[in-house]
């Protein structure tokens, strides 16, 4: 995605990568705050963290091998 009038930071809004979509997030300086152009999500930099940090769990063991199924 392009880079243009983006925050800080590329943030993936967290309703959207629940869901498995890849959505970069823009940055409002106004009103400081990131919001999501497609799923209207808006949330301040804590909130986002937050949030994308509880997603993280659904991928915990992508780069872990399980056999063992007991």
């Amino acid at each position: 995605m392009a880079q243009s009038s983006k925050g800080k930071l590329n943030y993936r809004c967290p309703m959207c990568f629940f869901r498995d979509l890849d959505i970069d997030m823009f940055y409002d300086k106004d009103k400081q705050e990131y919001y999501c152009l497609r799923c209207q999500y808006t949330g301040d930099e804590k909130d986002v963290l937050a949030k994308n940090e509880l997603i993280r769990m659904k991928y915990g063991k992508m780069m872990e091998r399980i056999t063992d199924f007991d």
